[in-house]
């Protein structure tokens, strides 16, 4: 009898502990606290750790909680990061992939487990997306080529493209190619060269330029490149040969590096995407999704669309932003007395009575 009465004892108390632990936990769902994944590819590329430290200030700004994590440039480990995000309860991810095509895979897992996947400037390739947003990345590529040819026109061109696992590379060239192809057609310009740069790497870069330049013994006239990173790698081998400030060469993201090239007379322009823009666009779309709020403004297109491939199939639904060509006619303006660069950073080697006033 005895045993009974202490057993009986026993589970009450194991009953009670369990009454006082659910009601002594705290979750953010029961706090009505959004909880917010953010997926990177890597911190090498000098626009994301600036865009994870916004998009985290933003999101604490607003009373959510982030989870941010890194994959460096292995697509593997970003969709078992993204997997574990989900065991941790957040309620939306805001993911920029590695790999379009591989990253598909955690979103539908994600998806399926009723939180919501934001592609972030590079599209993964799932109509389980909630949003994919990003900018008008054909009119870069279409930027990047007139920037080019405003300088010249004709002659040997070189095309630098972007990683081939990140569906934005391809949306450049399409872009690029709409500008050149008619002058290509008409024999005016020689494509000599046509590679695509893994991971964006600016040292891959430079050795893919090391070897067009010697297969061409350096007689080339123009470079499209895709970014500032490739377009830097590749200027360092063209400033070898003494053809960094000679031959135009295109960038993208209006870089610290990239402007300072800029100014310098060797980069010959970049294509400013204002992430100041983007990066509240992300957080208060994530928050909305989290609330079961409709999203304003979004417009549907297929994934054949999106990514020139007919065998994909369903729709995303997406919002672009405009982009703006920088030179070294608008680069202080734009850039600069914008604030979207310090002005210490891109007039640093230049002779301080060379430089325009300071904002």
């Amino acid at each position: 009898m005895k045993k009974s009465k202490l057993f009986f004892v026993m589970i009450l108390v194991v009953v009670m502990i369990g009454f006082v632990m659910t009601g002594c936990k705290k979750t953010a769902e029961d706090d009505g606290i959004v909880k917010i994944g953010l997926s990177f590819s890597d911190f090498a590329t000098e626009r994301w750790p600036v865009e994870q430290a916004l998009m985290t200030q933003l999101a604490y700004d607003k009373g959510a909680q982030v989870v941010s994590q890194v994959a460096n440039h292995d697509a593997k480990l970003q969709n078992d990061q993204i997997e574990n995000m989900v065991l941790q309860g957040v309620d939306v991810i805001i993911i920029i992939a590695e790999d379009g095509a591989a990253c598909a895979t955690a979103v539908d897992q994600a998806a399926e487990a009723g939180v919501k996947v934001i592609a972030y400037d590079r599209l993964i390739k799932s109509p389980k997306l909630a949003a994919y947003i990003s900018f008008d990345n054909v009119e870069v590529g279409r930027t990047q080529a007139r920037g080019v040819l405003k300088e010249r026109d004709s002659g040997n061109f070189v095309l630098l493209g972007g990683s081939p696992t990140d569906n934005n590379a391809v949306l450049f060239r399409q872009g690029q190619l709409e500008i050149l192809q008619p002058l290509i057609d008409s024999g005016k310009i020689n494509v000599v060269a046509d590679q695509w740069v893994d991971n964006w790497d600016p040292a891959n870069a430079l050795k893919i330029m090391e070897n067009i330049l010697t297969a061409q013994k350096n007689n080339i006239d123009a470079v499209v490149a895709s970014n500032d990173g490739t377009a830097l790698g590749a200027l360092q081998a063209m400033k070898a040969q003494g053809l960094a400030g000679n031959v135009p060469i295109s960038g993208q993201d209006a870089t610290a590096a990239g402007c300072k090239s800029i100014v310098e007379g060797e980069l010959t322009m970049s294509v400013l995407k204002d992430v100041r823009e983007l990066t509240p666009l992300a957080i208060n779309m994530a928050i909305d999704l989290a609330k079961g709020k409709t999203i304003a403004g979004l417009k549907n297109f297929t994934l054949a669309e999106l990514t020139l491939d007919e065998n994909l199939k369903g729709e995303v639904p997406c919002k672009f932003l405009q982009v703006i060509s920088v030179d070294q006619a608008n680069v202080y303006d734009e850039v600069v007395k914008s604030g979207f660069q310090k002005y210490d950073e891109i007039y640093k080697d230049i002779p301080v009575a060379q430089r325009p006033p300071r904002p």
